[in-house]
């Protein structure tokens, strides 16, 4: 559960509270970017995203206090450091090339789909 900011408690365990608010943040969003403000394959994959009219939830690391511990818990989920790292309902797709290769393979917006389809069937209940 996430209760407030408090910086005492995520001190105490800041080993493993990136990773529990990285499975949150993709656990609740379809489209998660970890990115930075200053990098160009970012830039290229939130356009890709924005010109396909999909809703992204962008955590830019370089804008965080513990951005590095961000992106060393990414490095432990996904092999890389580099960003972007993006997923899609829950799950690591890739960077930016592996994002583009799967929109030009027309893979992309079917995994988007399925995860707003399971979402909107959650709604339900």
């Amino acid at each position: 559960m996430w209760m407030g900011n408090s910086t005492s408690a995520s001190l105490g365990n800041s080993a493993t509270a990136p990773v529990n608010q990285i499975q949150e943040t993709i656990s609740d969003n379809c489209v998660v970017i970890f990115s930075k403000t200053s990098c160009s394959y970012c830039t290229m994959a939130k356009k890709l995203f924005h010109d396909m009219n999909v809703k992204y939830k962008v955590v830019e690391l370089d804008m965080l206090e513990y951005g590095s511990q961000f992106q060393d818990a990414l490095y432990k989920m996904t092999g890389e450091r580099t960003v972007p790292r993006i997923f899609i309902n829950g799950t690591f797709i890739g960077g930016a090339t592996d994002t583009h290769r799967l929109h030009k393979e027309g893979k992309l917006l079917p995994l988007v789909h399925q995860c707003y389809l399971k979402k909107s069937k959650r709604k339900e209940f």
